[in-house]
């Protein structure tokens, strides 16, 4: 949390969290879930960073998930952050 600034902003599918503990929350609950993490690609420079990712968790290991970061004085103030919903949606029975 030490890289997010006060006023982050994300885009998520189905959520626009404002502010750094909305971020912390919103994150949170996805990491107490993560069991790992496989990076495809990452790459940026000063002011943007882009991750593309496939996230791991005990029901979900091929999710593919991108986000593009935007940086302004070493701080991150906004994600971009697409992931395939229904991956992480509960199993259909």
């Amino acid at each position: 949390m030490s890289y997010i600034a006060d006023d982050v902003t994300c885009d998520a599918p189905g959520a626009r969290i404002s502010g750094a503990q909305q971020y912390r929350e919103f994150l949170g609950g996805f990491m107490v879930e993560l069991t790992g993490a496989e990076t495809v690609a990452a790459f940026g420079d000063d002011t943007t960073a882009v991750l593309f990712y496939y996230p791991q968790t005990d029901s979900v290991s091929d999710a593919p998930t991108a986000e593009c970061f935007t940086v302004t004085g070493g701080k991150i103030t906004r994600s971009v952050l697409v992931f395939d919903r229904p991956s992480f949606a509960p199993p259909q029975r």
